[in-house]
């Protein structure tokens, strides 16, 4: 009989037993809830948000709610999914204006749940994926839902490098280092042959861009990591794993590559499909909105949509080995993949052709 797989136990035998470790450990987890002041009750959870990575969920004990965050099923690279580091940034962007949730705890003892992981206050709100809640039926509010995330993002990149946000990593250099690191751990992420992710490497590695300056860069902004209060009113920005200082049109590329415009081909990355109805902007309009508010040159941005689709491609391809390794059990997404990675790859060639078919 096969051993089973569950997310959630009662304490570490339980854990102890299965074939895959579990995502929460309760009896340890409720002790360690009292150590922080979280009222008394029977602990309730459930998973929220679309993350493929890292794993959110938010506990009701008593009459406090609180939101915990941490990183998927071991085993996986040392550098990734560092909660601790993520709460750091948290906590930073938060102190500098950004809107972010406040952190309550940071557990780095790996035998509460298996792993380190954080708490931080629940921010109510919407995140927008493939359904609209009830108040965006106005294309006016559409419009201003998506214009408030590019104008979030401009006032991110405009945070000062200063204190405790300049230590947050070493800006020069960050385009360089992304091509680095991410054609390093491809062959390691991979058991197939997908020649193009190689040959977009090497295209984008040849034509990197003079970096603009630097900023904080969320390295994962998106639409589905942004929590709406009202249409046109962001409550949170979420999921700052990838965090850094770096070049800001990075964010810009990734925020364009994956967003859905109506009548354009969509990737596996195209996770808020919603903007495909009618009213809300294209992405050029999301490109002239950033440059104006922040007087950015954007005509190499084709080049950071394909950098943000590469990376894309080699972190999808990381979810698709360890499902087939048996390391991500129930996950419907992977499976996807297959496929979903050579069109992520064929999408950032073709970005790379937009921008050489420009300069021609």
């Amino acid at each position: 009989m096969s051993v089973e797989t569950r997310d959630v136990v009662a304490d570490a035998a339980d854990a102890a037993a299965l074939a895959s470790p579990p995502l929460l450990v309760i009896e340890p987890l409720d002790a360690y809830l009292d150590s922080v002041g979280m009222a008394r009750g029977t602990l309730a959870w459930h998973r929220i948000g679309d993350g493929q990575a890292n794993i959110t969920y938010e506990l009701r004990r008593g009459r406090d709610r609180l939101v915990l965050r941490r990183g998927p099923r071991p085993p996986f690279p040392p550098s990734a999914h560092d909660m601790v580091r993520e709460a750091r940034v948290v906590a930073t962007v938060g102190a500098a204006g950004v809107p972010a949730p406040r952190v309550v705890a940071v557990c780095e003892d790996p035998d509460v749940i298996g792993v380190p992981f954080y708490l931080m206050e629940l921010v109510e709100g919407h995140v927008l994926t493939d359904a609209l809640p009830r108040g965006y039926a106005d294309p006016r509010d559409r419009a201003a839902t998506v214009n408030e995330a590019v104008d979030t993002l401009a006032r991110l990149h405009q945070v000062p490098l200063e204190g405790d946000v300049a230590a947050l990593g070493r800006p020069a250099g960050y385009l360089e280092r992304q091509l680095r690191r991410f054609s390093q751990i491809w062959p390691l992420n991979t058991r197939r042959e997908v020649p193009l992710v190689d040959q977009v490497g090497e295209r984008l590695a040849s034509a990197v861009p003079s970096e603009p300056g630097a900023s904080i860069v969320h390295g994962d902004f998106r639409l589905g990591n942004l929590m709406f209060a009202a249409p046109g009113l962001i409550a949170a920005v979420l999921d700052w794993e990838m965090a850094a200082l770096g070049d800001p049109l990075a964010d810009l590329g990734y925020l364009v590559a994956t967003y859905t415009e109506a009548g354009r081909a969509t990737t596996p990355m195209d996770l808020t499909p919603v903007t495909a109805l009618p009213g809300f902007p294209t992405r050029a309009a999301l490109v002239a909105r950033y440059a104006e508010e922040t007087g950015a040159d954007v005509s190499m941005l084709p080049w950071y949509e394909a950098l943000a689709l590469w990376k894309s491609a080699i972190f999808c391809e990381a979810m698709h080995t360890r499902w087939l390794d048996g390391e991500r059990p129930g996950d419907t997404f992977a499976p996807t993949l297959a496929e979903g990675v050579p069109a992520l790859a064929r999408a950032a060639a073709e970005a790379l052709d937009r921008l050489e078919e420009g300069e021609r």
